[in-house]
């Protein structure tokens, strides 16, 4: 298999974690949405990450997508959601919360990095971090046991919060939201984690 997108982006990093998790082993094409946008299209015709080449050939787009392929291969014994009931929806419920704040400060990140300054949009900026800082106390109230099984909800939570402190720290500053920075320390200690660290943050990365 082939994993397509870089890692700063975190749609990127949570499929490369759950493959890490799951024990897929994958190459990694870390082409960029950005510096190679033409090529990016021949592969997803939207021109964004991640995509994932099976063996067969067949290409998945779309990190939702993916995972869900990921844990219908695997069976529900192992799969990262659970299969239903209550634990699904609390599941569920935690990863919109995720990826939505990624989405809030991803836009502000455009706003702020990529639109021309005399066209940026303040209030807009503003709009879009005060969702986000929503979107991290609501997952900072949620509890987040030590020995908790490292299922999807933990990944792309872990992969936001690794996101928001490159790009836009302030949102998470030391001491604000321990519950959060236990969760990251705890994950990114972890052998999947470690393989797939952003290290640098240029420019934010399309979903």
């Amino acid at each position: 298999m082939i994993l397509i997108g870089q890692y700063d982006s975190p749609y990127t990093r949570r499929v490369a974690v759950s493959l890490g998790v799951l024990g897929f082993a994958f190459e990694h094409d870390t082409r960029s949405v950005f510096g190679d946008f033409d090529s990016m299209r021949t592969v997803n015709p939207l021109g964004r990450v991640p995509s994932l080449i099976l063996p067969e050939g067949t290409t998945l787009i779309d990190s939702a997508a993916i995972l869900d392929w990921l844990d219908q291969t695997v069976g529900p014994d192992r799969a990262l959601l659970p299969p239903g009931g209550s634990s699904r929806q609390e599941a569920l419920q935690r990863i919109a919360l995720a990826t939505g704040t990624i989405d809030k400060v991803m836009a502000a990140a455009y706003e702020r990095l990529i639109r021309p300054e005399p066209r940026r949009w303040a209030e807009w900026t503003l709009r879009c971090r005060t969702q986000a800082k929503g979107g991290i106390a609501a997952l900072a109230a949620h509890s987040w046991p030590a020995n908790a099984p490292v299922d999807q909800a933990v990944i792309t939570t872990a992969c936001m919060i690794r996101y928001i402190r490159l790009a836009d720290p302030d949102l998470l500053p030391s001491g604000r939201y321990p519950s959060l920075e236990v969760l990251s320390q705890r994950c990114e200690a972890l052998t999947p984690f470690r393989a797939t660290y952003p290290a640098d943050y240029v420019v934010p990365s399309t979903r």
